[in-house]
């Protein structure tokens, strides 16, 4: 038996990476029996049939698992959101470093298409974000700027390249290694936003690591416990160890050193505001689940 990395999906076949070959494989008829699929970044068992194709045997377990795009064992997220075309959306941000949080995934904050913008307004949308630990990195795909900054990221990790559509994502990816050419849209003037353009979800090699390229969504649900949501803002979380009540939500508790931190600054009151509507999502999620 041999022991691989799935890197790509395509039409029923699976590609397995080992040792540098790419076998073209299917998956055993028991994962369907199972009512089990394999994904891309999964380590898996597979046999070989004969030089290059072969049948997944066995799946290792995941670390982490995304459902859209379907990928797993996922080290960190570039959150790619643009300064303008779209404009940039905080509120979004907060949706998108929530679920990645969540799901013990290391988030990296890149605002694209800075070219647009005047440095100084966005910068200081981000102030709070880098204050909260957060790295940001400004980028312009257009000029080359800041994307000679991202590439020792990739080093020996499994990296996702999300975020909105239209923010410049397959432009990124263009710009960070010129052979790729992959397909860009550009944005729709009528509809405001940008066309998905990516087709599957494929593992790229790329400066000793991989990359995935996902197709972009504007909607995402925190379909997570209020407790895990609290825990996922990890600035929140720091602080709540000296909350009176353990457990916090950081909502109408006394004795919350959250709150205590938004009124002398120390929080942005902006972020605090998305939680406590993520909050009341979560909350009416969890009422819907279990009645």
């Amino acid at each position: 038996m041999h022991s691989g990395q799935i890197i790509k999906a395509l039409s029923g076949f699976y590609y397995v990476e080992e040792d540098g070959v790419i076998y073209q494989c299917k998956a055993s008829g028991k994962f369907r029996k199972n009512d089990q699929k394999p994904l891309v970044g999964d380590f898996c068992e597979f046999s070989i049939e004969n030089e290059t194709e072969g049948y997944i045997r066995q799946l290792q377990g995941r670390r982490n698992e995304l459902v859209r795009p379907p990928i797993c064992n996922i080290d960190q997220a570039l959150l790619v959101f643009s300064a303008k075309e779209p404009d940039m959306n905080t509120l979004l941000l907060d949706r998108f470093l929530v679920l990645i949080e969540h799901l013990h995934i290391d988030p990296i904050i890149c605002i694209s298409k800075m070219d647009l913008v005047d440095n100084d307004e966005i910068k200081n949308m981000m102030e709070p974000y880098q204050k909260a630990g957060y790295h940001v990195y400004y980028l312009s795909s257009k000029e080359n700027h800041g994307i000679e900054e991202l590439k020792h990221l990739f080093q020996d990790k499994v990296t996702v390249i999300t975020g909105q559509s239209g923010v410049g994502k397959s432009s990124l990816l263009n710009a960070l290694d010129i052979h790729l050419n992959i397909d860009t849209n550009e944005i729709s003037k009528a509809l405001g936003r940008g066309k998905h353009t990516t087709r599957h979800v494929e593992l790229l090699k790329m400066y000793g690591g991989y990359v995935a390229d996902t197709p972009g969504f504007s909607s995402l649900e925190l379909n997570m416990e209020p407790i895990d949501l609290a825990k996922s803002f990890h600035d929140f979380e720091e602080l709540s160890q000296g909350c009176k009540f353990r457990g916090c939500l950081h909502d109408s508790e006394p004795g919350c050193l959250v709150k205590e931190a938004i009124e002398n600054g120390q929080i942005s009151k902006e972020r605090y505001e998305h939680y406590l509507m993520f909050l009341k999502e979560s909350k009416l999620l969890k009422e819907k689940k279990y009645g």
